[in-house]
């Protein structure tokens, strides 16, 4: 399970769809993803740190990747955050081979993303860009011994919850990440709302609670942004994290777009 690829062409690094979830249809989602009005994402991740976008995954496709938390072949590690005093509650990090969906995800979101990463990172004045391919961007990790894949599922019961934190992993970060809620609020689930806070120098820090419904997704910063001042842009730091539910069961995926160390 912690056997890891390296220098392996992005396509070679995708589970078999009909191995792993046959009901997971790719075409569709990519395509999906392409009607995604980026523009307007981007002038929510500029204003906010943070943008929504809905019914990124159907309820069907939800449900299949939620059911693949019990496949223990799929991953490479697990996380029991009291144990480490992350929070409460479990989360799983996919090994390589990828299922399809969620590499379809990761290859198709990130070059919508890569714009404004750079961008970000010229106001910020910071040198490193990113490549307009995911699979250029995971070779530059895998070059730097960032080999772990980190696409994970996240699983919250009553009373559990998600630390406010950042996803780092390494010296190549992406700075930003996608989450897709696989669980219905008010159905599957109470309480458990995802929240981000953003510290800003001098001041006191802003929290942001994204309304998800089950399939939406929310782009957000990994860890810190530019914002614009009357005195130019200058830089906040953000973390995120998950409430604690009232009742029932919350399943999450998260898709990092660098690897891990």
């Amino acid at each position: 399970m912690n056997t890891v690829l390296k220098h392996i062409p992005e396509g070679a690094l995708v589970a078999d769809t009909l191995a792993v979830s046959p009901d997971l249809s790719s075409a569709e989602v990519a395509r999906r993803v392409e009607a995604v009005a980026w523009p307007d994402v981007e002038q929510d991740l500029d204003q906010h740190g943070s943008a929504l976008i809905h019914g990124l995954l159907s309820a069907q496709e939800c449900d299949t990747l939620a059911n693949l938390y019990s496949r223990d072949e799929l991953y490479r590690s697990r996380v029991v955050m009291a144990r480490h005093g992350f929070g409460r509650g479990e989360y799983q990090y996919f090994g390589y081979p990828l299922p399809d969906l969620i590499d379809t995800l990761r290859r198709n979101v990130y070059p919508h993303l890569v714009p404004v990463a750079n961008r970000w990172n010229s106001i910020m004045h910071i040198d490193t860009r990113y490549p307009a391919q995911h699979a250029e961007f995971i070779q530059r990790c895998h070059d730097a011994g960032q080999l772990r894949p980190t696409p994970l599922i996240l699983q919250y019961a009553k009373d559990d919850y998600n630390c406010l934190h950042q996803d780092l992993y390494g010296e190549h970060v992406f700075p930003l990440q996608l989450a897709i809620l696989l669980s219905e609020p008010g159905q599957d689930f109470t309480g458990g709302e995802f929240v981000l806070t953003e510290q800003r120098p001098r001041m006191q820090s802003r929290v942001e609670v994204m309304p998800l419904r089950k399939g939406d997704a929310v782009v957000f910063a990994v860890h810190h942004r530019p914002v614009q001042g009357t005195r130019g842009s200058y830089r906040v730091n953000l973390r995120h994290g998950v409430s604690r539910l009232h009742s029932g069961h919350r399943h999450t995926l998260g898709v990092i777009f660098h690897d891990a160390l």
